[in-house]
């Protein structure tokens, strides 16, 4: 099968094409034929070897942990599944080497859900890590009916999901951007602020003083001083981006989970539509180099995709 794989760690120029064999499905498994895979920030700290120290890696190395696409062969003991079916799934393993910047990737059924109908499965593939960790990050701190909520970096793939799913908690919500993605928070249902010097007074003013939670994306000391100083309880406070900084000021720090259930609501949702799935470029799988390079510059909104040729 066609793939992208590294075979170091490195730059984006590590990336690059590779012809692998096809996988089997396991027993307790399915293979998955991708239409397209999510692109994450997570992507390229593994590819740099940032994540060396917690998730052991093996090379060549196929990145990628999102997938949307159609279920190719099904393992004996999987009953969840069957040949065609459409799924969205976030791919994590306790090792990082099969991911899926591929044809074909081999996903268990705690990994996957039942794709939206409402959207190709192109979009499909920017819902399962982005959304998973909005989604369990508010759990995480309790956010419901009637809370008032920042969410720092509200116009990146995370921050756009955690605001959307706030406000479908029943939250009413603020949200940090460049004043180029005011609009778009409006769209998604924040109150925009924009981010730098002066927010802490921004937030104070907008919010009359009081928050009930936070939810940071982005993971600067302004988000975490700003949410802190507002914020009753700091363990209110959620962050997915760095463990040390939360334990320092006594927030909750979160590291997404693959969860079925969970990746199931999300497609309802989207099929209900109240959830958008917010797509910023799709490129094909051979530019997953410069994907890497998009994202890793920080200022993508909503999600990159990468497409698979079923040719």
């Amino acid at each position: 099968m066609k793939a992208i794989a590294q075979h170091e760690y490195g730059g984006p120029d590590v990336l690059v094409p590779a012809a692998l064999p096809d996988p089997v499905a396991p027993p307790d498994g399915v293979v998955v034929r991708v239409h397209a895979a999510g692109v994450n920030p997570v992507d390229w700290k593994i590819r740099e070897g940032y994540l060396d120290p917690i998730f052991p890696t093996h090379f060549p190395l196929v990145p990628g942990w999102d997938v949307a696409g159609v279920v190719e062969s099904v393992g004996p003991g999987v009953p969840e599944h069957a040949v065609g079916d459409r799924v969205v799934g976030y791919v994590r393993n306790d090792h990082v080497q099969h991911g899926t910047y591929a044809e074909r990737v081999v996903a268990r059924p705690r990994h996957l859900a039942p794709a939206p109908e409402r959207i190709d499965l192109a979009d499909a593939a920017g819902l399962p890590l982005a959304g998973l960790t909005a989604l369990q990050g508010l759990r995480r701190v309790g956010v419901g009916q009637g809370d008032r909520v920042v969410v720092h970096g509200a116009a990146g793939g995370v921050g756009a999901f955690a605001v959307q799913l706030a406000r479908i908690l029943g939250a009413q919500v603020w949200g940090t951007a460049s004043e180029a993605n005011h609009d778009f928070l409006r769209e998604l249902g924040a109150t925009p602020l924009t981010y730098g010097e002066g927010l802490s007074s921004r937030l104070h003013e907008a919010t009359g003083g009081r928050l009930d939670a936070a939810y940071d994306a982005i993971g600067t000391d302004e988000a975490f001083t700003t949410s802190t100083t507002l914020l009753a309880d700091p363990a209110r406070l959620v962050t997915v981006t760095d463990p040390a900084k939360a334990g320092e000021v006594g927030a909750s720090y979160w590291f997404v989970r693959p969860d079925r259930e969970g990746l199931t609501e999300l497609s309802t949702l989207v099929d209900e539509g109240r959830l958008q799935v917010p797509v910023a470029e799709r490129l094909p799988l051979d530019e997953a180099a410069q994907a890497h390079r998009r994202s890793q510059d920080g200022h993508v909104r909503g999600k990159l995709v990468l497409t698979v040729d079923e040719g």
